[in-house]
């Protein structure tokens, strides 16, 4: 399969992405740390915490570079959501199952080279603690062995945009960390499958809740989430 983007999925992306970061400074103190982390070159896949629907704009609008993003395929039914997803290009994505055919368009985009953002625990939280992942990016993961970069994002809570026109400023944050591939010493010979799955997207939940605050940690506060690094 070749992954293309359009032009006029390009030209969207080239637009709205200025749009977005003024809107996002125009309310709100923007602090991005960890830059020098983000590979120069070549395909990686962006792993973050997501909090609420304002997560994945301030990523794409702040970003280096263009990022191809999943949407859950239920997106496509809401509404000014599913315009912007539509017009992005985005890849919409069919939760609580393997979906292939989103896997087979997330390995072409990243064969032809490009940072893929993907949110591991598989839809909002809604509150700040992170939630147990799922195990769908490790499919992609055992498909094309890209480097792993793990994302923090403080701020973007459910209640963002009423703070916002309060005149509140609240602070957003984008925590960069260091890219990593997943160590061979998470795979056990004697576990399953799947077993081995969920234990290999733990290894990367607990990467992302290193660089978020205590609050947002969620499920993976607990002591038994402790992995060779």
């Amino acid at each position: 399969m070749t992954y293309q983007v359009a032009p006029h999925h390009r030209l969207f992306r080239t637009l709205i992405r200025p749009v977005f970061r003024g809107i996002f400074h125009l309310f709100s103190p923007v602090t991005i740390s960890g830059q020098e982390n983000v590979p120069s070159q070549g395909p990686y896949l962006v792993v973050f915490n997501h909090v609420s629907i304002y997560d994945p704009p301030l990523l794409v609008a702040f970003w280096p570079k263009p990022l191809e993003i999943l949407g859950a395929s239920d997106v496509w039914q809401r509404p000014g959501q599913s315009t912007l997803a539509q017009l992005y290009g985005a890849i919409p994505v069919r939760r609580g199952e393997l979906d292939r055919q989103a896997i087979g368009k997330m390995v072409s985009a990243l064969q032809d080279g490009r940072p893929l953002l993907v949110a591991p625990e598989g839809g909002r939280s809604h509150v700040p603690g992170l939630r147990q992942a799922k195990s769908g990016v490790i499919y992609l993961l055992e498909k094309i062995g890209v480097p792993v970069l793990p994302v923090g994002v403080v701020g973007t809570t459910d209640d963002f945009m009423q703070k916002a026109l309060k005149g509140e400023r609240p602070r957003l944050e984008i925590r960069i960390g260091p890219s990593f591939r997943l160590p061979e010493q998470l795979n056990k010979i004697d576990e399953t499958p799947h077993e081995t799955r969920q234990r290999k997207v733990d290894f990367i939940m607990v990467k992302i809740a290193g660089l978020l605050p205590d609050k947002y940690r969620g499920w993976y506060t607990l002591p038994t989430h402790k992995f060779p690094v």
